[in-house]
């Protein structure tokens, strides 16, 4: 092979790579502005569903578990819900929209997330105004199938229902008042439990405790 020949190679993988790279760069500026509006859609669903009966979620500021962006949230249910008219940002057109009037507070919603056995743990955790946690649910993990990624699973789920920051600890074995461990997934257990739904809680504790008692 000549050094003509290499050179003409080289060429052709460069001009290979600038191409493969434009396209690529291309269809991320097409789908990243869609797969942000979805993953915004799919993030608010999932905040309803923790707390069906408030009439509107709002966001309370920001924190960085494991240094990962999370928030929390006030679950709020209106006085009155009054129809108002408003310009849709998208297509400039009038349109309805409900305007909550006079909103109290009924309980918080926090995310979170816990450093599992293979991956980190995304948790949303719903709490009354007391602290006491009403739901959990995972938004997102990677851990051993079988095993660890039975945190998703209502049996599990179902046992944070009415715990205090004093009862999210794991047990193994069978327990009357704090959470039992997966058989085989305790790493995961304690990720969900201690590290992802007990922190938010906490942190929930910290910020929002005064104001409720003020």
């Amino acid at each position: 092979m000549t050094g003509k020949d290499m050179i003409k190679i080289t060429i052709n993988l460069v001009v290979i790579y600038v191409i493969g790279g434009l396209i690529m760069a291309f269809v991320y500026a097409k789908t990243s502005p869609i797969m942000f509006v979805k993953a915004k859609e799919e993030k608010e669903a999932a905040l309803k569903l923790m707390m069906p009966e408030a009439d509107k979620i709002a966001s309370l500021g920001i924190w960085e578990p494991h240094e990962k962006h999370a928030e929390y949230y006030a679950a709020r249910k209106c006085g009155e819900l009054k129809t108002v008219s408003v310009k849709d940002e998208k297509t400039g057109k009038m349109k309805e929209d409900k305007e909550c009037v006079d909103p109290q507070d009924i309980g918080y919603i926090v995310e979170g997330f816990g450093k599992g056995y293979s991956s980190y743990i995304h948790i949303l955790a719903s709490v009354d105004k007391d602290f006491v946690v009403k739901k959990i649910s995972i938004l997102g993990h990677g851990e051993t199938p079988g095993l660890g990624d039975e945190i998703q699973k209502e049996y599990f789920l179902k046992q944070f229902e009415g715990k205090t920051v004093d009862t999210l600890v794991v047990i193994k074995g069978e327990t009357p008042d704090k959470i039992q461990a997966i058989t085989g997934a305790t790493i995961s257990s304690r990720a969900v439990t201690e590290d992802g739904v007990r922190n938010g809680v906490k942190l929930l504790k910290e910020k929002l405790s005064k104001e409720v008692q003020g």
